[in-house]
């Protein structure tokens, strides 16, 4: 059956199937359609993260035109793992789906397993990563212009809210998806592939994958997460009825809903270095709480920049904190380090209080891992920014481990154990991952504007309570099983193979 014109039962409209139609042949129009082309695939080690995660590049066609190809990496000796190999598939938008799948990277890895990195994103020349890169620009067009109030309310919060929430979406996605199958041709067809977005996981279905696993990142249910035909698992249990009867896709139509072997609840996706250590990390923070140390406060600063301004107030409204030594500051700008240059701009005061952390990863690691065990080398402001984008997104998770707070918007990094405050979304779907963590108690409420985030800063520098109870919390959902979603994500897809 098209997946684009039957969707768990429910048949579409002539009128949406055609229109899913003509964006497939738009898209084939504009970038071609590769579909007969027979790209050689290419295995190597990931330099960056290689080590740390295990993680193995999928490298597809011209090595050239590869965005994770080094040539100075020799990987002449490797081969596919056919017993205890499983594919991350996945793409650049944002940091967020980079994110997820290094916590499936590192949970596969602590399992006993070979995860093998497959970044649609970066095939230069097949019509697959094209066609991302085009919908990637849109989508970050669509973030930096949400700072406008008339554009957010208007265009930008519905569409990411009702808009991605239509069945009738999830029926274009299918048909693009069709022209990104070609990436999966010279790939091991039994080896899993878990896609921590749902256009990896819907290439891997049209291209014959046998055994997928869609890990979905965001807990308001939407059609556009859906990939027919892999075992879809959710971090949240409010999420789950939504997706099951795929609530409100249809508008007020009752849908037929998805079957029950389709949808698993897993808990959050989350680094097994990070799971391993929550009791020792939060001690360490109560610990530093009560016995008067600088509050450690990360801020992780998005791709576009769209909450520069709210970051900008938090550091200006801690700077006289930081020159008395009880706060500090951890801000990891990603790679972009323009938005680092910017902030020092518009603060002069951030100056005299800057340590700058550019682009040396093992002086960034080293960091991290000192930060865990002594104090004075964390006072001031401490800027990361990183050109590759695998220690740019990496760097917030070596980080974490010793901050007290991290301070983001309530997207992928709402699931992770670390005290949260957020704020404002970039999104409307994105609002339910604040209301999650309030209610798991490791997180605020979402602080729409810059005094009530500048609140929550007092809050936690001048009371003990908000840091302590929600280390406590962590500690508490890391018992349940909270935190263990990676593991369980591997698991299924291991389960699949092995049926």
């Amino acid at each position: 059956m098209d997946r684009s014109k039957v969707i768990f039962g429910n048949e579409m409209p002539d009128s949406v199937y055609k229109k899913a139609c003509k964006s497939k042949a738009k898209y084939a129009k504009k970038y071609g359609d590769d579909s007969n082309r027979d790209y050689p695939v290419k295995l190597s080690k990931n330099p960056y993260i290689g080590d740390s995660l295990g993680v193995v590049n999928v490298l597809v066609g011209d090595l050239k035109t590869n965005a994770h190809y080094d040539e100075s990496v020799d990987s002449s000796n490797l081969d596919w793992d056919r017993e205890k190999g499983l594919i991350v598939g996945n793409i650049r938008m944002g940091f967020g789906h980079y994110r997820i799948s290094m916590a499936i990277a590192s949970a596969a890895k602590s399992m006993g397993y070979t995860p093998y990195w497959m970044d649609l994103n970066s095939y230069g020349e097949t019509t697959c990563t094209k066609v991302i890169g085009a919908q990637n620009e849109l989508y970050s067009l669509g973030s930096r212009l949400s700072k406008n109030p008339i554009f957010n309310k208007l265009v930008w919060e519905p569409v990411n809210y009702e808009g991605f929430r239509a069945l009738s979406y999830n029926a274009a996605d299918q048909k693009n998806a069709e022209l990104m199958a070609s990436v999966y041709k010279n790939v091991p067809k039994d080896i899993p592939v878990v896609g921590t977005h749902v256009w990896p996981a819907q290439a891997a279905l049209h291209a014959g994958m046998e055994h997928v696993v869609n890990a979905i990142p965001d807990n308001w249910p939407m059609a556009l997460h859906f990939a027919e035909g892999a075992v879809h698992t959710i971090q949240c249990r409010n999420a789950y009825q939504g997706y099951r009867i795929l609530n409100g896709m249809l508008k007020k139509k009752i849908c037929k809903p998805m079957p029950k072997d389709s949808l698993l609840y897993t808990g959050h996706y989350i680094d097994h270095e990070l799971v391993t250590n929550i009791e020792a990390d939060c001690e360490a923070r109560i610990n530093r709480k009560k016995n008067g140390k600088p509050m450690r406060f990360l801020l992780t600063i998005g791709g576009a920049g769209a909450q520069k301004e709210i970051f900008a107030a938090i550091i200006t409204y801690l700077i006289p904190y930081i020159k008395e030594g009880k706060a500090a500051l951890y801000v990891n700008v990603g790679d972009y380090r323009k938005v680092w240059d910017t902030l020092k701009e518009d603060i002069p005061a951030m100056k005299e209080l800057c340590v700058d952390h550019m682009g040396d990863w093992k002086e960034t690691e080293e960091f991290a891992k000192s930060a865990l065990k002594e104090d004075t080398k964390v006072v001031g402001i401490h800027g990361f920014w990183h050109k590759n984008i695998f220690e740019a997104v990496y760097a917030t998770n070596l980080l974490m481990r010793s901050c007290d707070v991290m301070v983001t918007k309530p997207s992928e990094l709402a699931f992770y154990p670390v005290p949260k405050l957020f704020i404002k979304r970039v999104g409307k779907h994105e609002m339910w991952g604040a209301i999650h963590s309030a209610e798991m108690g490791d997180g605020t409420l979402e602080c729409r504007d810059i005094p009530h985030t500048l609140q929550m800063v007092d809050m936690f520098m001048n009371t003990d309570n908000e840091l302590i109870e929600m280390c406590e919390n962590i500690v508490a959902n890391k018992k349940s099983g909270l935190y263990d979603g990676a593991y369980k994500v591997v698991e299924a897809a291991m389960a699949l193979k092995n049926k």
